[in-house]
């Protein structure tokens, strides 16, 4: 399809009325005829925590009757992948179709401030008049705004949708979530024999990780059950041939290993589409029977993909800030060689990691090697099997695969054949026959780096303080009224808003006895809206990652209200293109992949103007000097950076000079930055260093207590830990001592 034919049909798209989802018009240029249907719904079920450990996809172990009758009614997609291996990341992608590392929104349950062109993928489908509605989990590293959703709650569902309206219709199952294994709340009945669990290589064997492998089947069966019902009460309303149904995880399953991780385990999962007869035209031009029953795709398609999907099947022109491809409708674009996938701070506990994977091998890259995959997050550990795999390891039990979970240092690179090795337990990266292989996939994953702008080599302390200083939310601008009169009838007007915030939307409503939704909802301004009289409109600016500007009320024969205007600075996404920082720290990590021969090299980078670097060079010292004449080099260079500027180079600096037995100078820089750190990062940095030393940083055991009292969440986790270490080595000295006496 040409541009000019493209800008037809989605101008068709857009300009539909709400005359009924049944009365709408779409028209798609095919090679035999021109085709004219109504508008398709589009009912979105997603499971979380789940891999495709399904019937459909021959699991043998798997009871799914209902998803598998879906997958026989419609298409499989056999490589779906998200872009991370936990929720909140994934879902912030999704519903931008951007990624979650180039927006900002990244770490594990950060509040992002994406850039200026971002809106929820939902916001351009309601001002083409689709009914949309999420039940009900957001998770999107930010706050909905008013504008992403007509109805966002347990109770939002197609049957409350004005009459005539098409509908797009999520609802989230959490029956299949991480936390239902390990506390089975609810559960009906033991479905799945232990002992007939399928386990990966990478677990042990035993009672209680077969108890979870059960325990996760048959919350999988369960909620199948609840799938089907969605389906019946679809079915039911009459509205089957008349909706596409999206059957997707949000990641993979909730275990050790999988979920959080950027391996297949926690990136591959479910994927399928029933995608009506009438609309198997519109949804693929050149091959609609590729979406016939019981059709299997082998295309690669990354979560990042879906929202710019759903834009190209209603219908919707794609923005061209968003990065997914549209793998349906008419603005389908050809297969993908590649998807990418990422993790971050993970809760309380940091790691860096990146990945490609094209259709047989999958790179890992591991930016912090020095920290072991069996790294303690909080919530993870209170699972069996993950309690199981640390008493094994802590007795010697662990053989094989099993103990690679454990394996510490990290290599810097992992390379996987996915063909070969499905669990990927055999790392191909220093087999010298796979060395081009390596290169490829290193290249590509470096160029997918640089085009999106990955910011996650900013040290978090350092770039929240850019994306938000000091956490402070700047405010949307007050959106502003200009008045046209209808008709020359003074008691009715039609009103324009504007609103000068860049990246802002407008939300609006219309209050009193004629009001549309009687001020129960708020609507997308895209166009001037009549106000009849008596009608009270309420008006505010909102942008993502903004607080929501002050709403304003106007009523027919009030004046014009002039738009304030816009305070807030200048977005980071700018601040960041003005500069090399980024490709600057891509050089600087690839010196990890030199070892301890880099260390000279780590030197150069204490002076860089860039804080981020400079924190880069003193890991990379830390972690590279062995040498007693290495160390005694790095301490006075070291020392200085006691005093940086930046909120994680000083920290760095003090636990590196900690670790070397330099504790007068550098342990009251970590408590200070524990104490007073200018942004939550900065404290939780401190703690993860002072967790880390242990024993060597018993002296402000006291202080570090102190502190523990008065926190929470993440922060509170990783003191809790800090202190168990500290304790232990205050008890084992007073132990001595009085052994001695």
């Amino acid at each position: 399809m040409n541009r000019r034919r493209f800008l037809q049909v989605v101008g068709v798209g857009a300009a539909m009325t709400a005359s009924g989802c049944r009365g709408a018009v779409l028209e798609s240029e095919v090679s035999d005829a021109s085709l004219s249907i109504q508008r398709p719904n589009v009912l979105w079920i997603s499971l979380e925590d789940i891999s495709p450990d399904l019937g459909c996809y021959g699991d043998d172990y798997a009871i799914t009757p209902n998803i598998d009758r879906l997958a026989e009614q419609g298409a499989r997609f056999d490589r779906a992948f998200t872009s991370h291996g936990v929720c909140a990341p994934v879902r912030s992608g999704l519903i931008m179709s951007y990624y979650a590392s180039a927006a900002g929104t990244n770490p594990m349950r950060c509040k992002g401030v994406p850039p200026e062109a971002i809106r929820c993928f939902p916001e351009y489908m309601r001002q083409a008049g689709y009914y949309c509605t999420n039940n009900s989990k957001t998770d999107y590293q930010f706050d909905p705004p008013d504008t992403a959703w007509d109805e966002c709650s347990n109770k939002a569902h197609w049957r409350n949708r004005p009459e005539g309206k098409p509908f797009f219709c999520v609802i989230n199952l959490t029956s299949t979530h991480e936390s239902r294994i390990r506390t089975p709340k609810g559960r009906k009945a033991t479905i799945h024999d232990p002992a007939k669990a399928n386990l990966p290589s990478y677990y042990p064997d035993t009672p209680l990780v077969r108890n979870d492998w059960a325990c996760y089947h048959d919350n999988l069966t369960e909620t199948d059950e609840r799938v089907g019902q969605i389906l019946k009460d679809l079915e039911a309303d009459g509205l089957a041939e008349d909706t596409i149904v999206w059957f997707w995880g949000d990641h993979g399953r909730g275990l050790p290993r999988a979920k959080r991780w950027i391996y297949d385990s926690g990136l591959h999962i479910p994927l399928i589409i029933r995608v009506p007869a009438k609309y198997r035209k519109w949804a693929d031009q050149k091959n609609p029977d590729a979406l016939g029953p019981g059709s299997v795709n082998e295309d690669l398609i990354s979560s990042i993909d879906f929202g710019a999907t759903m834009l190209s099947l209603t219908g919707i022109e794609i923005p061209r800030h968003m990065h997914g491809y549209p793998f349906l409708g008419p603005q389908k674009v050809q297969p993908r060689q590649y998807i990418y996938g990422a993790r971050d701070r993970i809760d309380e506990t940091h790691d860096l990691m990146r990945c490609v994977r094209d259709k047989k091998y999958h790179y890992i890259r591991n930016y912090m090697p020095y920290v072991p995959r069996s790294m303690h997050v909080s919530y993870m550990d209170l699972m069996p099997t993950m309690q199981e795999m640390r008493r094994l390891h802590a007795e010697g039990k662990l053989a094989g695969a099993q103990k690679q979970y454990f394996e510490c240092p990290r290599p810097a690179e992992e390379l996987y054949d996915i063909i070969a090795d499905p669990h990927e337990v055999k790392n191909l990266a220093k087999n010298p026959k796979f060395r081009n292989v390596l290169k490829r996939m290193r290249d590509e994953m470096h160029r997918w780096m640089r085009e999106i702008g990955d910011v996650g080599l900013i040290p978090e302390p350092d770039f929240d303080m850019m994306k938000r200083p000091l956490g402070r939310y700047e405010v949307t601008a007050t959106p502003g009224v200009k008045v046209q009169n209808m008709s020359g009838q003074s008691t009715d007007c039609r009103v324009s808003l504007e609103c000068l915030t860049p990246g802002s939307s407008i939300a609006y409503r219309l209050d009193g006895p004629h009001g549309t939704h009687q001020g129960t909802q708020w609507e997308v301004y895209t166009k001037p809206v009549p106000v009849a009289k008596g009608q009270t409109l309420r008006v505010k600016g909102v942008r993502i990652g903004f607080s929501d500007s002050k709403e304003i009320m106007f009523q027919c024969g009030d004046p014009p209200i002039a738009p304030e205007r816009d305070r807030s600075r200048e977005h980071w996404k700018k601040q960041l293109s003005r500069t090399d920082l980024l490709d600057r720290l891509l050089e600087v990590k690839e010196l990890d992949l030199e070892g301890s021969a880099a260390c000279e090299k780590y030197f150069a980078l204490l002076g860089d103007k860039w804080g981020s670097v400079r924190y880069w060079g003193v890991l990379g010292l830390h972690h590279s000097c062995k040498k007693k004449a290495e160390i005694d080099q790095a301490i006075p260079a070291l020392t200085p950076l006691l005093q940086d500027t930046s909120q994680s180079v000083p920290v760095a600096a003090a636990e590196a000079l900690c670790d070397w037995g330099q504790q007068e100078a550098a342990l009251p820089v970590l408590l200070t930055a524990l104490q007073e750190g200018r942004v939550s990062q900065t404290k939780l940095f401190a703690a993860h260093s002072l967790y880390r030393l242990g024993t060597k940083a018993k002296d402000v055991l006291p202080e570090v207590k102190a502190v523990y009292q008065n926190s929470s969440g993440d922060l509170k986790k990783v003191l809790e830990r800090a202190i168990e270490q500290m304790e232990a080595q205050v008890t084992h000295e007073l132990r001595s001592t009085m052994d001695r006496r």
